[in-house]
């Protein structure tokens, strides 16, 4: 009898699928960026090969995770940006945003977006470096960091065997370096209808946590439930809100367009827009927790119908 239960646990434990653990994990956060900010990658310039190469990246992974398409082709959704902070010879690039689609069957959307971009070597957006044309701006944390994000809670909502109450649409926005190109032109050429779009959550340089600080997360005034989505969210990653919706990332252009918005955010450093922002200086299980706060809080808006747009005024 002890032989046979003994084989019937190990028949079951072989034959049995358990489920897999799908929140964000510092390795998976790690790789991403590695891989998008390395020096084979060129600081991702926006109309360069190396930014091409992040995009197709981007969109395997969405592939990966059965995301629908959602661009208007493929993944894709092309655009023209232009570069208008330096002179250039070709300052008209042609570059795209990538749009992945968790279809839930739910009337409204939840739009997660983070911008692959960066200053390529550095002669387009704003280097901070003393010489920057010809050195490679990796970009690790601007936004590397917020890409790995974003293909995780990409993971996380697409395989955790919830249906949810929302949809969700992944964005990787192109040509933020150069004034939110990408987002701007999303919301003006959108491929679902903004109506139909509940919030949207953005992640711009979340890899520089200071547990001093903690993260900053803005768009708190820009809903009238958002103090009750945050209340009772507890984290040991610390943590801090702010009301303004407008501001230097994609989040802006929602925003604009009356879209409730949250913005998460680590705060400056001395290596932003400088050559020296690379991977190893990433916290990538602070980032974790940084993404598991924004799934707390993304679950507990989920609770809640579609929320009201308000402007910050103050």
């Amino acid at each position: 009898m002890k032989n046979y239960l003994l084989f019937l646990l190990v028949f079951l434990h072989a034959t049995v699928s358990f489920p897999q653990n799908v929140h964000p994990s510092p390795d998976q956060i790690s790789k991403h960026i590695y891989k998008l900010a390395s020096d084979k990658m060129k600081g991702r310039g926006t109309g360069s090969k190396e930014n091409e190469k992040a995009a197709k990246y981007v969109a395997s992974q969405f592939k990966r995770y059965k995301l629908q398409p959602q661009g208007t082709n493929g993944f894709f959704q092309p655009f023209t940006a232009k570069i208008r902070r330096v002179v250039v010879p070709d300052s008209i690039r042609e570059t795209r945003n990538v749009i992945g689609f968790l279809n839930n069957g739910a009337d409204y959307t939840i739009i997660i977006g983070a911008h692959f971009d960066h200053l390529g070597l550095g002669k387009q957006g704003s280097s901070k470096a003393e010489k920057p044309e010809g050195q490679i701006h990796n970009g690790a944390d601007d936004n590397a960091s917020g890409v790995a994000g974003l293909l995780e809670l990409a993971r996380y909502f697409s395989q955790n065997d919830v249906k949810e109450a929302y949809n969700f649409l992944f964005i990787a926005f192109g040509a933020e370096e150069l004034g939110l190109v990408g987002s701007r032109y999303f919301v003006n050429n959108p491929t679902i209808p903004l109506d139909k779009i509940n919030f949207m959550s953005n992640m711009d340089m979340i890899g520089r946590y200071d547990p001093k600080r903690g993260v900053g997360i803005g768009g708190y005034g820009t809903s009238e439930e958002w103090p009750a989505v945050f209340k009772d969210v507890a984290s040991e990653t610390k943590f801090f809100t702010d009301k303004a919706g407008s501001g230097g990332s994609d989040h802006g252009s929602f925003y604009a367009k009356k879209i409730p918005v949250l913005f998460f955010h680590t705060g400056g450093h001395d290596d932003y827009h400088k050559p020296t922002d690379d991977p190893e200086k990433v916290d990538f299980k602070a980032e974790a927790g940084i993404l598991n706060i924004q799934i707390n809080l993304i679950e507990n808006a989920m609770k809640l119908p579609k929320l009201k747009f308000k402007e910050v005024t103050d």
